[in-house]
């Protein structure tokens, strides 16, 4: 980087430790800080994977805070957390970037656990606003009684974390409480997706008259044929425009001091701002609105912002990916063709999803019906209660949500569908553990949660034709709700079917049979357990093995037929405590076989939130592999042989 006269700059980067290195800079040294911020978080991203372009859009207005804001006195609230690189070079945490969302490494979210920079961990949408609010009356309250410190509180939420309702639910509270806070409307234009929803159409009457589009109609022809950056331009600006019409409108209404937009990018205008804002003797919240580009400064990243939200390993020259290996398909893609499928020869059949088409692989379905496709942002209450409404109507609507995410709307789930019996299909995305995304995203819980639901189906695919087979059965069951949890990631290679057969509800199934002991597998593990097998029968150990298929409701007869015939029964599943294995010693018990000297191993996730590293990494450190099954069959035959010569 050179100066004046062709001098090399001095990189300011080196010489950060913390955000008071900040403070004494000048607008030319923090705007040179803030282009060796983006290249460090290019970088570090590229080596390791990870969220990258809402990370970029962000590094102007990272540096303009921590210049600003005294942190970590001041609290600096992330929403979401994704778009936190930038701030964790800033904090002390640079030397450590390359270890991200790794075993051991750095979260790829805010984590109060890593940093005292980090006031309150995110990895979930929407939580930034009412976390600040909390934060605000409690410093308020120690205040009044003398024990507190005066500080300012800052929320920086993305634009597409405002489509859902727990955002408005939290500045409705500020606004009436009049709370002493900030938050910054980060507008990147999406968050993962395009925003959906009527978030910035709610005003937009206000410029929708016949003279303002009889206008934008006539600059749009004449600049489209002049050229098409030109048509862009013309677009962006009304997309600015409404922003600035609109913006004061809504926010005003809800309470909040209004200020904006600003270009989120130009240092000249966010510092004097934010410092004025700080100053700013305001009876209530504040919100600035900030304008941003997503994957800013990063050409690929601009260029297509939703492929490089967040990317593996890259090539920093051209953007491209490293690819993964080849292999069998991932079960989201294998979800979205079954359902495809379907779809060809049911027409009530509809798709729901939270923000998250390509994740759960339904944006192909968008692009094979876009009229029965529904993309309802942020706001998952909103589509499992959408969902109920399609299902009440005669409609089949398949509802796809990351198992994490689900957890958002289970209040609905239990009086919007199961209460009333409403056939809505959950497709359950990123059931088990998820990898470098860590506790936050996994789908731990929703064995546990959805299990416990009177009438719920809740059926678990050990491969990829299993899935086939469960999203028929899923299509046919018209009522009551059912869902079907899967993992993230490629399956296991299993050969698809030609023709999807729906299942018989309720009836697992034996794929090896033995005498010594017998696995019960739910899922995925299925395979893991046909290996523990055959590495125990090595030892003179005969094992049966079968896939229950659902973990609600059980087979008795098979898990009777099981317990009866084997002195050893173990179920394997990839869920918390208290789920499927939980049901079948229930099942037990009730059936009186626990009293016939039956010995009974559920093998779950451990009791514990198990942090960032590779599927395989946390299988392995759950203790669910063949290997650890293997073993506990081995402990079960001491304990057998223990007690047996106990009771002789």
């Amino acid at each position: 980087m050179r100066g004046e006269a062709g001098r090399i700059a001095t990189p300011l980067l080196d010489r950060i430790e913390t955000p008071r290195d900040l403070w004494n800079l000048s607008i030319e040294q923090l705007q040179q800080l803030a282009n060796e911020l983006r290249a460090e978080t290019i970088n570090a991203v590229s080596q390791t994977g990870g969220h990258l372009g809402s990370s970029l859009a962000v590094v102007e207005l990272t540096v303009a805070l921590h210049t600003v804001f005294h942190t970590p006195h001041d609290r600096l609230i992330w929403d979401v957390g994704h778009q936190t690189y930038p701030h964790k070079i800033l904090t002390g945490r640079r030397d450590r970037m390359r270890t991200i969302r790794q075993r051991d490494g750095l979260a790829g979210f805010t984590a109060r656990s890593e940093s005292e920079y980090d006031p309150f961990g995110a990895g979930h949408s929407s939580t930034s606003i009412s976390a600040g609010l909390g934060m605000a009356v409690a410093r308020d309250l120690l205040a009044a009684e003398g024990s507190g410190e005066d500080r300012t509180i800052v929320c920086v939420i993305g634009d597409g974390a405002m489509s859902a309702g727990m955002a408005y639910e939290a500045m409705n509270n500020a606004g009436a409480m009049k709370a002493r806070m900030i938050v910054i409307l980060n507008d990147n234009e999406m968050s993962i997706a395009p925003p959906t929803g009527a978030m910035s159409g709610y005003l937009s009457r206000l410029i929708s008259s016949r003279q303002f589009l009889t206008f934008r109609d006539l600059g749009l022809k004449l600049a489209g044929q002049i050229s098409s950056r030109l048509e862009r331009g013309i677009r962006r600006a009304e997309e600015l425009a409404r922003s600035f019409m609109t913006g004061s409108t809504l926010f005003d209404e809800l309470g909040f001091y209004y200020v904006g937009p600003v270009d989120g990018h130009d240092l000249q205008q966010l510092i004097p701002l934010l410092r004025n804002v700080r100053e700013a003797d305001i009876d209530g919240p504040i919100l600035i609105h900030a304008v941003t580009q997503k994957g800013k400064g990063f050409a690929p990243a601009e260029r297509n912002a939703e492929k490089l939200h967040a990317v593996a390993r890259f090539d920093v020259a051209t953007g491209e990916q490293e690819k993964s290996r080849s292999g069998p398909p991932k079960y989201q893609d294998v979800f979205a063709k079954a359902l495809i499928a379907e779809a060809e020869h049911d027409s009530r059949i509809v798709a729901i999803t939270a923000a998250m088409p390509s994740g759960t692989g339904l944006d192909k379905f968008a692009a094979r019906f876009p009229s029965r496709f529904f993309d309802v942002g942020i706001a998952e209450q909103h589509a499992v209660t959408f969902a109920a409404g399609l299902a009440a109507e005669g409609m089949t609507p398949f509802c796809g949500i990351y198992s994490t995410f689900l957890q958002r709307a289970y209040d609905q789930i239990v009086h919007d569908v199961a209460i009333q019996r409403l056939p809505v299909r959950f497709a359950i995305d990123r059931a088990g553990p998820v990898g470098a995304d860590g506790a936050t995203h996994a789908g731990s819980f929703d064995l546990v949660y959805l299990g416990c639901l009177p009438d719920m189906v809740l059926m678990a695919p050990s491969d990829e034709a299993e899935l086939i087979h469960m999203v028929r059965t899923a299509q046919q069951i018209d009522d009551r709700p059912s869902a079907i949890r899967y993992p993230r990631g490629p399956g296991t290679g299993a050969q698809q079917p030609a023709k999807a057969e729906a299942l018989t509800i309720g009836r697992g199934r034996i794929l090896r049979e033995g005498t010594s002991a017998a696995i019960l597998s739910l899922g995925t593990r299925l395979a893991d357990a046909l290996q523990a097998a055959r590495m125990l029968e090595v030892e003179g150990l005969s094992i049966t093995v079968a896939d229950a298929r659902f973990a609600k409701p059980l087979d008795v007869e098979l898990i009777t037929r099981l317990a009866r015939h084997h002195p050893i029964l173990v179920t394997v599943e990839e869920g918390a405590a208290g789920g499927f294995g939980a049901a079948v010693m229930h099942c037990l018990t009730w059936e009186g076989l626990m009293d016939r000297g039956l010995v009974f191993r559920a093998m779950t996730l451990p009791d514990r939130f198990i942090d960032h590293d590779s599927q395989e990494g946390q299988i392995a450190a759950a203790k669910l592999t063949a290997s650890h099954i293997a073993e506990a069959i081995r402990h079960c035959l001491r304990t057998s042989f223990s007690w047996v010569n106990k009771r002789i």
